[in-house]
């Protein structure tokens, strides 16, 4: 079988306000997942569908796309999604899912499925790469949002990514020298994204807004010490926090934690970065939050 990979990402600054086209840096993490395949001239127009996260088998699909039926899953559910992705690649697709070839494809999500680093971007991105189609459609189409997990697994680096006027983006060497200070919290739960984004949406927002958030991740990406990356987190999560109407991070489960601390991505799941002080290790630990990961942990 042959194996496509794609990272999973980071996204460092501008949630949420990415919608509307503020300008994002995120990042690629050393985990993703993969998508291994292979082809038999049966006639049979079959996708014989398995998927594993950390290599155990947790969705098994026989998927007619000749008339696009599940034959049998252990899963109808993730099932239906997966056939309604697959639909999706035949539309946009020359060359799969054309005749009556048979596919056998295995995904797998090397990372936990609620660490929320991209188990769908890294879905999309692989398909796409595999049926020689635009990712960003397929994703847009699929499952909607900015895109720019899209874009971090398609270039397998970090970038900065602007979804209006018109979707840009380009590849940055993001390595800051202060990066063995910082720490990547996980907050043991999964955040809704769509349900983040609706409640953002639900807000007035405006080009001042925008240009905030873009100005601020570029001071975020060309500064040069920790005690600057600090203040510029902190004041990116407080005025995001007065905009949403939502506590930080930091008032919700850190009151009195020394350093700032970051939402990343939808607000009250997923990871949280801040930077190392004093016993940081027992502090976290004693709140509740083990999941502990240096930069060099969970950064390519």
């Amino acid at each position: 079988m042959k194996r496509i990979f794609s990272p999973g990402k980071l996204m460092l600054t501008s949630e949420y306000v990415a919608v509307d086209g503020a300008l994002v840096l995120a990042v690629p993490t050393k985990l993703g997942q993969e998508l291994f395949y292979s082809e038999t001239e049966d006639q049979k127009s079959l996708i014989l569908w398995e998927a594993y996260h950390q290599n155990q088998l947790w969705l098994k699909a026989t998927i007619d796309y000749k008339n696009w039926k599940i034959v049998e899953t252990n899963d109808y559910k993730a099932a239906e999604f997966i056939l309604k992705v697959l639909k999706n690649v035949q539309n946009l697709s020359e060359i799969k899912l054309k005749s009556d070839t048979s596919y056998h494809i295995k995904t797998n999500l090397q990372f936990p499925s609620d660490f929320g680093l991209g188990s769908s971007s890294t879905l999309m991105t692989n398909l796409a790469e595999w049926a020689d189609i635009d990712a960003f459609i397929l994703n847009e189409i699929s499952l909607g949002g900015s895109g720019y997990d899209v874009a971090v697994a398609k270039e397998k680096s970090a970038i900065l990514y602007s979804r209006f006027p018109e979707r840009t983006y380009h590849k940055i060497d993001f390595n800051p020298s202060f990066k063995e200070e910082l720490i990547f919290i996980h907050l043991n739960q999964k955040q809704d994204t769509r349900e983040g984004i609706f409640h953002y949406k639900s807000k007035p927002t405006s080009t001042e807004l925008i240009n905030q958030y873009s100005q601020l991740t570029k001071n975020i990406v060309n500064c040069q010490n920790l005690e600057e990356f600090s203040e510029l987190m902190t004041i990116h999560e407080q005025n995001l926090s007065d905009f949403l109407g939502i506590p930080t991070v930091k008032e919700k489960y850190f009151k009195n934690c020394p350093v700032y601390v970051k939402s990343l991505g939808a607000w009250g799941g997923d990871f949280v970065l801040t930077s190392k002080f004093g016993d940081y290790e027992s502090y976290f630990k004693s709140q509740g939050f083990s999941n502990i990961f240096s930069w060099d942990d969970l950064i390519n």
